[in-house]
């Protein structure tokens, strides 16, 4: 098999949808975009392995290994887009468009534009003996769950000294980023006729103090926390979604609270929990008959950090000339951390184009990018 070009590959990849949701109606599978990479790299001379995420395997991880041994470096990717709503696209968001010396498409800039450029680099040695493993690691969920990134950590795989996440940094290589909780509080109580308070116990009234509780908490962790190598140099509270009632002249009788934390490397979940439920406990004792409950949304994603005096982080800031810097954003970093490797994010989108109609990668970050990784590779598995 001969490999397809790297247009061609982009138009590919991007014309096999892969959306990722919390709501089933919009959730697909990545099976097609894990396949299509499989037959590449294996005719690549890559060694592939299909791990299944899902029991159906419609959703699946791909890990590509050149090379044995230890050490070596992993090149990783999320294969899903997040939704999209056509009518808002001024271009085809499922194929490559090419105007104003940009490539515009669902997924260009994040993420599965990165992969053939990943490609392009270790295309560079073929032929050549590497003397540690070249991984090419492409993920399922990343958009919402995270399953994939979290079925590596069960597996225990893949394993390298090294791993480059081609996530949206603008070819500037990222060390850290906030961690994510997606939280709920559920007030249950009593609902009755408005004309009599006694008849009920509002769970609007508790939700009330809950909040003032929690906007409490949030000012005090502000107080508490902080990183100036942050562009929001503190932890953050969202209060994202409120409901409750039905009815004016009813009693509430259950409400719900929905809110995003992102705490700062160095912030624990089960800290951070343990300081909402004792704020939450103060609202129990003042609304005897109602019942709190505090609920997690998703698993959490916990902050990233790499130490600034890594051996990679000091290897990307020389081939980049940039100095390692901080985002908002979450990524599989702390996943790929957890299973041993120095881990930095470095990718030649733009976040702010990321999420959005007429999502796009300009072509002249294209090259930059494949020569980071070209050295990068030679740096680490053909030395």
């Amino acid at each position: 098999m001969t490999l397809p070009s790297l247009t061609e590959q982009l138009h590919t990849l991007l014309a096999l949808p892969s959306v990722s949701s919390s709501t089933p109606g919009r959730d697909m599978g990545n099976r097609a975009v894990i396949d299509t990479l499989a037959g590449w790299l294996e005719a690549a001379g890559f060694a592939v392995e299909v791990m299944p995420v899902t029991p159906c395997g419609h959703k699946a991880n791909l890990i590509a290994t050149k090379g044995t041994g230890p050490g070596g470096l992993v090149l990783a990717g999320h294969t899903d887009t997040v939704p999209f709503d056509e009518a808002l696209w001024s271009v085809n968001p499922l194929a490559l468009t090419e105007k104003d010396n940009r490539y515009y498409g669902l997924g260009v800039c994040d993420m599965k534009g990165f992969f053939p450029l990943a490609i392009a680099a270790a295309q560079q040695f073929a032929g050549q003996v590497p003397t540690a493993p070249l991984v090419i690691l492409a993920t399922a969920d990343e958009e919402s769950s995270m399953s994939g990134a979290r079925a590596l950590l069960e597996h225990g795989r893949p394993a390298a000294r090294f791993a480059v996440i081609g996530e949206p940094t603008g070819l500037k290589p990222v060390r850290m980023h906030k961690g994510v909780m997606l939280e709920s509080v559920r007030i249950t109580g009593h609902s009755g006729h408005s004309s009599n308070p006694a008849l009920g116990a509002s769970a609007l009234d508790a939700m009330a103090v809950a909040l003032h509780e929690l906007l409490a908490l949030r000012a005090d962790w502000q107080q508490r926390y902080r990183n100036e190598q942050f562009a929001v140099s503190t932890p953050t509270m969202n209060f994202g979604y409120i409901s409750g009632g039905d009815n004016p002249n009813r009693i509430c009788g259950c409400c719900e609270l929905q809110f995003d934390v992102r705490p700062l490397p160095g912030m624990t979940v089960d800290t951070l929990r343990a300081e909402i439920d004792a704020r939450l406990s103060a609202v129990d004792t003042l609304h005897n008959r109602l019942t709190i409950e505090r609920l997690p949304l998703m698993e959490p994603i916990l902050p990233f950090e790499q130490p600034a005096d890594s051996e990679l982080v000091r290897a990307l800031e020389r081939l980049t000339g940039h100095a390692a810097e901080s985002t908002a954003f979450g990524t599989e970093a702390p996943f790929l951390q957890q299973l041993g490797m120095q881990t930095v994010i470095y990718g030649p989108g733009d976040i702010a184009q990321a999420h959005q109609p007429d999502e796009y990668l300009a072509l002249d970050r294209i090259q930059p990018t494949i020569d980071v990784l070209l050295k990068l590779i030679g740096e680490c598995c053909y030395s």
